[in-house]
């Protein structure tokens, strides 16, 4: 079974980088759209990783078109939107799928670790949330539903440990 700094992802400007990166960090990995109703979250991310980067605190976005396509742009389009509308600047990955034997083998990982409602591994919608504690563990899956600022207590609690 892979651990979670095993993973190799694309970044945003093409290159290919290891989650090793982010190794004793506490990461909130998040399949994010554009063209969502759940877009404006964003903004909430965004403070987040303002408010805890400096204890060691990052928000993965991984972009995701699988969900009635409402991430239909090309990288550039959406590094500028997110820059231009919600002034983003937590990092931001690839474009990917989270479902379905093309996924993501990362979000397979993830989707194995943190189950959602009845056991389901699959991803519902556009800005699930999973958080991973600074040893690689996946502590929590949060619903699109879950705003990122009710997440503050587990990431209090995930920087402690």
């Amino acid at each position: 079974m892979p651990c979670m700094y095993d993973f190799e992802v694309q970044t945003a400007g093409g290159e290919c980088t290891s989650l090793a990166e982010y190794r004793g960090q506490v990461m909130l990995i998040v399949n994010t759209a554009s063209k969502c109703g759940f877009t404006p979250q964003y903004k909430g991310l965004e403070a987040l990783y303002r408010k805890y980067a400096s204890r060691g605190f990052v928000v993965l976005g991984f972009p995701c078109n699988q969900f009635g396509a409402q991430e239909p742009g090309d990288m550039t389009e959406i590094k500028n939107f997110c820059s231009l509308t919600y002034d983003v600047t937590f990092p931001l990955f690839a474009k990917i799928n989270v479902n379905g034997s093309d996924a993501s083998p990362l979000f397979q990982y993830l989707k194995s670790a943190a189950k959602g409602v009845l056991g389901s591994e699959a991803i519902k919608w556009n800005f699930t949330k999973f958080l991973v504690d600074r040893h690689g563990t996946v502590v929590g899956r949060y619903a699109p539903t879950t705003t990122p600022e009710s997440l503050e207590k587990d990431i209090e609690a995930a920087l402690h440990c």
